[in-house]
C-alpha cells in the first residue's frame, strides 16, 4: 500500500547504516585507545576479597587457640550459653571488617593485581579450613 514510502524509508535506513559503519571504525579506535590508557580501579573489590580470606584465616587461628588453651577459651566466652564459639566468631568478624576497611582505604582508586590477591585469599581460606578441621587441629595440639 505504501510501497513508495517503504522504499524511501529503507533507502534512508541503508544510508544511515552505511554512515554509521564508516564512523564506527573511528569510534572503535578511539574507544580502544581510551581503554588502553585508562585502567579500572579494582582496589576496593580486591580489598573485599583479601579481607574475606584474612577473616577466614583468623577464624581458624582463633578456633585452634580456643580449643588448645583454657585461658584463651575463657577469654573468648562472650555469651555463656555458646561458650568460646561466640568470641571466636565475633573476633574473626571484627578482624574481617577492620581489614576490609583498612585495605579499601589503602587501595581506593588504585588498580591492584587481582590474580595475586585472589590467590592469597584462597590460600588463607585453605589454611582456615585446615585449622578448623578436627583431625588436623588434634594433630597440631598433639592429641
Amino acid at each position: 500500500m505504501n510501497s513508495p514510502q517503504t522504499r524511501t524509508s529503507a533507502r534512508r535506513l541503508a544510508d544511515a547504516d552505511h554512515r554509521w559503519e564508516a564512523g564506527a571504525s573511528q569510534f572503535a579506535r578511539t574507544e580502544l585507545a581510551c581503554a588502553v590508557s585508562l585502567s579500572i580501579a579494582n582496589g576496593p573489590a580486591a580489598a573485599a576479597i583479601l579481607a574475606a580470606g584474612i577473616g577466614c584465616f583468623f577464624l581458624g587461628v582463633f578456633s585452634l587457640g580456643g580449643d588448645a588453651s583454657q585461658a584463651l577459651a575463657r577469654f573468648f566466652i562472650f555469651y555463656t550459653p555458646t561458650g568460646p564459639l561466640s568470641g571466636v566468631t565475633t573476633s574473626a568478624i571484627v578482624i574481617w571488617l577492620l581489614s576490609w576497611f583498612g585495605l579499601s582505604r589503602r587501595w581506593r582508586g588504585k588498580s591492584v593485581a587481582l590474580g595475586r590477591v585472589t590467590a592469597a585469599a584462597f590460600m588463607l581460606l585453605a589454611m582456615s579450613v585446615l585449622l578448623t578441621f578436627p583431625p588436623f587441629m588434634d594433630l597440631l595440639q598433639g592429641k
